[in-house]
């Protein structure tokens, strides 16, 4: 039922643009002087679409005189419009190619002011989304960033600044994008903010955080959660070390990097690390430092059963919603502020999390929390 009420919203706030366009003043402002039509308060209308009936409000003037473009006077139907204005917008069209859709599809002409004014009505569902309540534990919470071009409200110059998004895995094994958040540096009294919000949120324990070389975090969530555990994500080091490795050397590499994270235990691990170390330094003499300096985060890999290594290893979840963001922005050379960026990335984990939510073979993990953590999970 969000979608279909973040639908009607958009499509009143789209009416209300078009009056404020047709009496020359913002709602709550004054009329210009010797102007005597005035906002008249709204009125209902039925219409039918794709979702079936749905009521909508109309605004009216006092004179009669208003004729709305999105909704004519008379019109019933509105077959398609209702998913059109929202996915449009949500697959990474920019005002000017909705504009042009909507002129040459339903024959409207729409002013790209209007459309952004319409589009705004996305950041107060962002604002009630960012600041619902939350599950009181979490055994797995995914921390990532990518990188996103916007242009600086005080230099006018385009930056890439990071967004960072935490996916979390309740104790019934579903995945929930706890929040969104826009940086231009990453740092410890940054992260803290973002634990301490989390706090005032509901949340009061992480069980397990995964992390891939946050600048600041380990430090922030230990002031904020002292019992978590802070994991470093195994695939992001991998795809590190991978980096530095020619093609063909590749496939052989990523086996014996296999032999470290697929050890039983963390002595067998470094065991296989100083195997790998003694083969690899001569050709690629960074690979083995990098997962040295990431030990301390490593190895609680190798406390975990299988059933929960595997969760935290593939990270399938936190890659798809990144495909699923980067395939919303992609179209975009750079957005001109963070709400702007912020509106279509929350409409992408929106269409992310409309899909399978739930973790696959969650029972044998589940289990294996409770034995692990046992009074911090069944709190």
């Amino acid at each position: 039922g969000l979608m279909k009420e973040l639908k009607i919203k958009l499509m009143e706030r789209m009416l209300g643009a078009e009056l404020t366009a047709h009496l020359g003043y913002e709602e709550g402002n004054d009329a210009p002087p010797g102007q005597s039509n005035r906002r008249n308060g709204s009125g209902s209308k039925r219409l039918k679409g794709q979702d079936g009936e749905t009521s909508i409000s109309v605004p009216r003037d006092r004179d009669g005189s208003f004729e709305p473009e999105l909704i004519k006077k008379g019109q019933t139907r509105i077959d398609g419009m209702d998913d059109k204005i929202i996915g449009l917008y949500a697959a990474g069209l920019t005002v000017r190619d909705i504009r042009a859709h909507l002129e040459d599809v339903y024959g409207l002409k729409v002013s790209p002011d209007l459309i952004s004014r319409v589009t705004d009505a996305v950041l107060d569902e962002v604002r009630e989304w960012q600041s619902r309540a939350l599950d009181r534990t979490y055994p797995i919470v995914i921390f990532d960033a990518l990188r996103v071009k916007i242009r600086d409200a005080d230099s006018r110059m385009v930056k890439n600044k990071a967004v960072y998004v935490a996916l979390g895995v309740s104790r019934d094994g579903v995945r929930e994008v706890l929040g969104l958040w826009i940086a231009e540096n990453e740092e410890a009294k940054f992260w803290l903010s973002v634990m301490n919000e989390l706090k005032n949120r509901g949340v009061q324990d992480i069980l397990i955080a995964v992390v891939d070389g946050l600048k600041g975090f380990p430090d922030a969530i230990t002031a904020a959660f002292p019992e978590t555990t802070v994991q470093t994500c195994i695939v992001h080091l991998v795809r590190h070390s991978l980096n530095f490795c020619a093609w063909k050397d590749r496939k052989y590499v990523a086996a014996d990097l296999r032999r470290i994270y697929k050890a039983a235990t963390a002595d067998q691990a470094a065991a296989e690390l100083d195997a790998f170390e003694e083969k690899w330094a001569g050709k690629y003499a960074s690979i083995a430092p990098a997962w040295r300096r990431a030990w301390q985060e490593v190895i609680p890999f190798f406390a975990f059963d299988p059933a929960i290594r595997k969760i935290i290893y593939t990270t399938n979840a936190i890659e798809s919603l990144n495909r699923v963001i980067r395939k919303s922005i992609k179209t975009r050379g750079s957005f001109p502020t963070e709400e702007a960026a912020t509106k279509l990335i929350y409409l992408a984990i929106r269409n992310f999390e409309k899909g399978g939510r739930n973790v696959r073979q969650w029972f044998a993990a589940r289990n294996q929390f409770a034995i692990m953590f046992e009074e911090r999970f069944n709190a």
